[in-house]
């Protein structure tokens, strides 16, 4: 009713609960138990995923009665990586692979390509979120796959698919029926150009687990980290890389990243963490005169804007003259690298492009640099020298971590002047 039939005004009607309701007269009252009693009760077990890596991200498999949310790129592999891990999960327990954008058949011959055709694997194609719903709730399957969330429209919705009721109410409809069944459920969700997850925030929340893939679509290595868990931590994170058979785990990728390294000016190896695992990195500075009034600035694999600022501070704090210079900085491998422990290894690959030198040892580099120069300690330095020493090399350069003084393995620097003096040397 859009009118009062009292004063005659419009859109003054406002809905209020009852003195009953506000009571608690229309409810019951809560059970509640003891936090003891919820940890002595047994757990089911979990299911794995049948990659490793991508168990130790989910914190040891899917949870029974869990959602979980992957999310990337258009091309970067999110189908393949799922058919993969449906056709792994098959083997132990019922799983039920659906797809809201491709047919069975299509499916099915990705499937074959893949390696993952299996008679205990079985695929449906659905666009309705009620039937999907249906199915789940029958509790036929422990595992339950649906590509994509942004495909599947509910019939009590009149709004196209992808839309923002669309994509909460069929996420609220699968999400009950996967809690009253007990079923694992695996959602596959888009993401803007901007690279976050497209849909209202409410599809993050609802979630029990945010899984992100990342990388680059036409090659190099791609990762997988946890964005939100709410079974396990969120500094966990698994490395692929794309071959003909699909996803496939890189075991050691800091061999793989420095394996076609070739000593030289601008080239320094970065000791970086992807989540807690210690990864070593080749940053590359490419220092040149320019041929215009305006330098310019680019970098792959890390924020200009970060490039920006270190650059300044070098002709601050320094005897750098890097304001008519061209800088390039690419971060190997197609990696992203956003931790502020990659400043020092940036600062040293500037300043050899740009005077010609190389360093004097075969070390790695980390630490975070100031605006006054200075170099800060960054966590977790001893996976990173731990990491370094494994692959080979004879030093590290970074801020005094306060390690075993005897240890000569770690190059102390208190400031980037001094670390640039020190350690950089011509060919």
């Amino acid at each position: 009713m859009g009118k009062c039939s009292n004063c005659g005004e419009w859109n003054t009607l406002v809905e209020q609960l009852s003195e009953t309701q506000l009571a608690g007269g229309g409810g019951r009252k809560l059970e509640a138990v003891t936090s003891t009693q919820i940890t002595k009760q047994k757990t089911a077990a979990r299911i794995p995923s049948g990659s490793a890596p991508m168990d130790e991200v989910l914190g040891g498999g899917f949870v029974a009665g869990s959602v979980s949310l992957l999310a990337g790129q258009p091309g970067i592999g999110k189908s393949t990586l799922l058919l993969q891990v449906a056709y792994a999960a098959s083997k132990k327990v019922p799983v039920l692979y659906i797809s809201g954008e491709e047919s069975v058949q299509q499916v099915g011959l990705r499937a074959t390509r893949l390696g993952a055709a299996s008679e205990t694997l079985e695929l449906s194609s659905s666009n309705s979120a009620d039937d999907i719903a249906a199915t789940i709730a029958g509790g036929g399957y422990e595992l339950v796959v649906v590509d994509s969330i942004q495909t599947i429209s509910a019939a009590a919705v009149s709004s196209a698919a992808g839309s923002v009721s669309q994509i909460t109410n069929s996420a609220h409809l699968l999400m009950q029926a996967a809690k009253r069944s007990n079923t694992a459920l695996l959602l596959v969700g888009h993401v803007t150009k901007e690279g976050s997850i497209a849909g209202p925030k409410v599809l993050e929340h609802v979630v029990d687990v945010v899984l992100q893939l990342e990388g680059d679509r036409y090659g190099g290595f791609k990762v997988l980290r946890s964005v939100k868990n709410r079974f396990g931590s969120t500094n966990e994170s698994a490395i692929y890389e794309m071959v003909e058979s699909g996803l496939q785990p890189v075991e050691n990728p800091s061999e793989a990243l420095l394996a076609e390294r070739q000593v030289s000016d601008g080239s320094v190896v970065l000791a970086t963490l992807e989540g807690v695992r210690p990864l070593l990195v080749e940053v590359q500075a490419l220092v040149n005169t320019t041929s215009y009034g305006y330098p310019k600035r680019a970098a792959s694999g890390m924020d200009l804007n970060r490039l920006n600022l270190l650059v300044a501070m070098l002709e601050r704090r320094t005897k750098l003259n890097l304001s008519d210079k061209d800088i390039y900085i690419n971060i190997v491998g197609g990696l992203k690298i956003t931790e502020p422990a990659a400043d020092l290894a940036v600062c040293m690959a500037i300043a050899s492009a740009s005077k010609g030198m190389q360093l004097k040892k075969d070390a790695v580099v980390y630490g975070e640099v100031g605006l006054s120069g200075e170099v800060r300690r960054v966590p977790f330095a001893e996976k990173r020298l731990s990491e370094a020493k494994k692959m080979g090399f004879l030093g590290a350069i970074g801020p005094n971590s306060g390690q075993d003084k005897n240890d000569k393995f770690l190059l102390p620097v208190r400031d980037i002047r001094s670390a640039l003096n020190q350690f950089l040397e011509k060919d």
